[in-house]
Parts: structure tokens; sequence; C-alpha cells
């Protein structure tokens, strides 16, 4: 640590020589150098090339910045055509939802017609085969009733004429037919 001090002692102390050239320091020659170094840029008109290139990025920038906005623009109107189309479809959606529910409406209305008016068929077919079933029933009736009748009074005939009653008969039928 002493050797430490004693070398920041030296070196406060002590002026150190620079080093010179014709007569000037590194300073100076640092500076002439950028100086040379400046002018050379200018002379070889390097600024003008990088604002050149500088302009041409702003250009491109400008460009696709341009491309951007009618971008943006083109997918505005391609949101708003299918926002457009998407109302279309759901408006259409709701027509074709809403003639659905009438034509079932109607289809049941027909429906509950047809099987009213098809009850009202079997109900008549029904009955009418009940009264022809009833007619027939009835003169079937008659008939055995008829034929019943016909038999006893033929056999009332049968049991109670005799020859005298039957010749009695007779001229009683002759005489009506005569008298018409």
């Amino acid at each position: 640590m002493a050797n430490f001090g004693l070398f920041l002692s030296e070196a406060a102390g002590e002026a150190h020589a620079t080093p010179t050239a014709f007569g000037m320091d590194a300073t100076v020659w640092v500076s002439i150098a950028m100086l040379v170094f400046l002018g050379i840029l200018a002379w070889k008109k390097v600024p003008a090339a990088i604002g050149a290139m500088l302009d041409g990025k702003i250009a491109e920038i400008s460009k696709q910045l341009n491309e951007a906005e009618q971008l943006r623009l083109d997918a505005e109107s391609l949101k708003a055509e299918y926002e457009a189309k998407l109302a279309r479809a759901a408006k259409e959606a709701e027509e074709l939802r809403a003639r659905a529910d009438a034509e079932a409406e109607a289809l049941v209305e027909k429906a509950k017609a047809d099987a009213t008016a098809l009850i009202a068929r079997r109900k008549q077919m029904a009955e009418d085969r009940i009264a022809a079933a009833e007619a027939t029933a009835l003169s079937e009736v008659r008939a055995a009733a008829a034929k019943a009748a016909t038999e006893a009074a033929a056999k009332l005939i049968a049991d109670k004429h005799d020859a005298k009653a039957d010749k009695a008969l007779v001229d009683d039928a002759i005489a009506a037919v005569a008298k018409a």
C-alpha cells in the first residue's frame, strides 16, 4: 500500500512530458485528423448519400403506410359488406322460420279439419250401416212375420174352412171381381 501512495504522490508532483510532433501535441493532431475526415466525407458527398438513402427509406415507409391505409380501408369495406350480408342472412333466416311456422300451423289446422271431416264421414258411414242393418233386420223380421202369419193363416184356413166355406169365399171373390 505504501508503494501505491508513493506512486500517487509522484504522479501528482511531477509533470509528464507530452509527445509533440512539429510542435503540436496530440490534441491538435486529433483535431486535424477529424477535420480531414469530415472534409473527405463532405468531398465524397457522403451526407448527400446518407440523406438520399434516408429519403428512400422515408419514401418506402410512406408507401408502406399508404398501402397499409388502403388495406385498412379495404378491410373495413369488406367488414361492412360481410356485416350487411350477415344481417341479410339473419333476416332471411327469420323470414324462413316465420314461413315455416305459418306453414306448420296451416298444416296442423288442415290436419285437424281433415281429421274432423274423416271422423264425420266415418260416423255417417257407421250410421248408414246401422240404418241399413236395421232396415235389413226389419225387413227380415217382417218377412219372417209375414211368412209366419201366412203359415198360421194357411193352417187356420185349413183347419177352419171346409168345402162349403171355400165355396162362399170363391163366390165372394168372383162377385168382387165382377163389380170392379
